[in-house]
Formats: C-alpha cells, sequence, structure tokens
C-alpha cells in the first residue's frame, strides 16, 4: 500500500535521514519510532507531500509520490500532535468544513461526518463545541477528521500523548476499528507499551537511520533472553561478578539491574544463582519492547 524507497533528506549539512525504507500494507499498523530528533516528522511532512526528500522514492498504491496529484494526496489523512480543529465549532460543523476541503459534495460531507463520528464513538457529541470537549474526545475529534475523506493511509503522530489511561484505551479501540476495516496506520509514539498492543511491525530509526525493523517476536533477537530478572541488592558489583561467571548479560534500566536469564527460572532457582549475596527482591519479566527499544538505539550489542 505505502512503500518508502530509500529517502535521503537534509537540511543545510545535516543530515536528516539517510536511505530510510519500510513500507506498510493495508490493515496493518506500523510503528515508526525513535528518539527525539530521530527523523520521524521529517518522515510525516515528506508522506504527506509538505516537503519533498532529496533522494528516494515514496509509492502510495505503486505511484510515485514525486509525480502526485491530489487525488493521491487524498489517500493519506493525519492526526498530528496538535489537534486540528476550530473550537468554537461543532464536531459535526467541523468535520463537514474539513470535508468541504477535500473536495467533497454537501450531501457526501454529511454523510461522512456522521460516520466518521460514529467509527470513533462521537455521534452523541455531533451538536458538542469542539472546545467543550474532553481531551480525550478531542483527540479522537482529529482522528474523525483524519478520516473524514476516506483515507487508504492514516498517519498517527503521537495520538495518546497526555490522556488518561482510560482515554487511552478508548483511542485504541478506534485505532483497532480502522484496521479490521483495511485502513493502513503509521503511528508514532513514545509510549511503547502503545506500540507494543497495536502494532503488527515496527521500525526503530535514530539519527535518520532504520536501526531493526519486524514484528516484536521479530525484534526479540536483540535481546536473546526467554526472562529477564530485575534484582534490589546493596552489592550490585558482587551481584553482576556473579552473573558474568554463569554467562548472564547484565544492564542497567535506569536504576534497575537486570540479568538476562537463558531459559524461565523460578524464583528458588535465580535465588540459588546468586548463593551468598545479599538480595532485597527479585522480579521476573518478559522480554519488552523497552527491553529492545534500549539495546538497539543505545547500540549496545552488535546487529544480529
Amino acid at each position: 500500500m505505502l512503500e518508502v524507497r530509500k529517502i535521503c533528506k537534509s537540511y543545510g549539512k545535516k543530515q536528516v535521514l539517510q536511505d530510510l525504507s519500510f513500507s506498510i500494507q493495508s490493515g496493518e499498523v506500523y510503528g515508526l519510532l525513535g528518539p527525539n530528533g530521530a527523523g520521524k516528522t521529517t518522515t510525516i511532512s515528506i508522506l504527506c507531500g509538505l516537503i519533498q526528500a532529496d533522494l528516494g522514492d515514496v509509492l502510495m498504491n505503486g505511484q510515485n509520490s514525486r509525480n502526485a496529484s491530489s487525488s493521491m494526496r487524498s489517500l493519506i489523512g493525519v492526526a498530528p500532535q496538535e489537534n486540528i480543529f476550530y473550537k468554537s465549532l461543532t464536531c459535526e460543523e467541523n468535520l463537514r468544513f474539513f470535508g468541504q476541503l477535500y473536495g467533497l459534495n454537501r450531501i457526501t460531507c454529511q454523510k461522512q461526518a456522521r460516520h466518521c463520528l460514529e467509527l470513533v464513538g462521537l455521534s452523541d457529541r455531533a451538536q458538542t463545541i469542539a472546545e467543550k470537549l474532553s481531551g480525550g474526545m478531542q483527540r479522537r475529534l482529529s482522528m474523525a477528521i483524519a478520516l473524514v475523506h476516506q483515507p487508504q493511509l492514516v498517519v498517527l503522530d503521537e495520538p495518546t500523548t497526555g490522556l488518561d489511561i482510560e482515554a487511552r484505551y478508548e483511542i485504541w479501540e478506534v485505532i483497532r476499528n480502522l484496521c479490521r476495516q483495511d485502513t493502513a496506520i503509521l503511528l508514532t509514539t513514545h509510549l511503547l507499551d502503545e506500540a507494543e498492543r497495536l502494532c503488527q511491525r515496527i521500525g526503530i530509526i535514530k539519527q535518520g537511520t532504520l536501526l531493526a525493523e519486524g514484528s516484536l517476536e521479530e525484534l526479540k533477537q536483540y535481546v536473546p533472553a526467554q526472562e529477564i530478572a530485575i534484582i534490589c541488592t546493596p552489592t550490585e558489583d558482587l551481584a553482576i561478578a556473579r552473573a558474568t561467571e554463569l554467562g548472564f548479560t547484565h544492564r542497567h534500566y535506569g536504576r534497575e539491574l537486570a540479568f538476562w536469564l537463558p531459559q524461565v527460572m523460578e524464583l528458588k532457582e535465580i535465588l540459588e544463582y546468586f548463593d551468598g549475596i545479599k538480595i532485597d527482591s527479585i522480579t521476573r519479566q518478559p522480554v519488552r519492547l523497552e527491553n529492545i527499544y534500549v539495546e538497539v538505539t543505545q547500540g549496545l550489542r552488535a546487529t544480529p
């Protein structure tokens, strides 16, 4: 559906994107992750036709964006980080206005406004002034506006940042519903549990370069462990030395000392490995996307 081929972009002497390539299929959520300044916003701007790549190609259904017509650009909908609506208009008025900007006639605008409000769970708020909506509802309205012209690809840039957990769950369900309708979604987020729950595939970029890509299971090759043990001990040096003898990789995740376990172990078995070392607590957890993300972005291990 979308194919990005080796795009490069520089601003003066600063190279922002370097041979970036990825693709998104219909009905798929693709997570584009990376630290601030990694090139995510520039990538989105190129996809939306706001700026041109210096090199490389962006294809939508096989059509190159360098030869893009307005009909091709209409295949993409964008919900940016900042809400895109007029606060003084009702939800329905906002959708009808943006529908007209996309060239929809009055009847189609009315139909799509009602359909999109239903899709994001705002049918009962059609006549509510936008600024009177809760934060979560405002994000859903922005998503509805991105959908009003029936795009095949929707770009969601940090869709749940700043929302409470209930509002996040509501946005997640909207995203899942879009997938069921075969919409392709490009999701950027700093909330790694969000990407873990929603994305079929994930690309991790840093300094404009794609460092890793794949499903969560495929990305686990960057952390070759069956389980991670978080150990709290007043004698970390002794614990690390013992782990090194055992062949366990250790990491510090913030202030937490973690050990990669080659197989799933009972707490009793882990304690036996660290016999003679004072242990205050042990927590076992599966390999998570946050562990993979740290490995990839900090370059702690060689690329598999």
